[in-house]
């Protein structure tokens, strides 16, 4: 990342930090509930959630697929599995996207 593009998130973040400090505070059940939704890290683990079970879902069809099961058509299960690997290369690129912003945040001199 540039220099600028890092000043312009590090303003974005100031302003909603800015933001988020000048919000009415939330009651009891909507901290938790906003804490146990929100944040970087759940947002990480609810997509790798959605693509193991996209894999999951697409292995098990064409398993049944593969053991004869009239109910399930081969291009059904061609779409899920292609979805599934759609869903496999971008949680893939995420993951290549943060590592190499963890390199470029730890290779920043101070």
């Amino acid at each position: 990342m540039s220099t600028p593009a890092i000043q312009a998130a590090l303003q974005q973040m100031q302003g909603l930090a800015t933001q988020a400090a000048s919000a009415q505070p939330l009651s009891g059940a909507q901290a938790s509930a906003a804490v146990g939704n929100g944040g970087f890290g759940g947002e990480l683990q609810a997509s790798i959630q959605r693509i193991n079970r996209l894999q999951q879902t697409a292995n098990s069809q064409a398993m049944a697929f593969q053991a004869g099961d009239p109910n399930l058509q081969l291009n059904d299960v061609m779409v899920d599995m292609q979805k599934s690997s759609v869903a496999f290369q971008m949680g893939l690129q995420v993951r290549n996207r943060l590592v190499s912003a963890y390199r470029d945040v730890m290779n920043m001199q101070v």
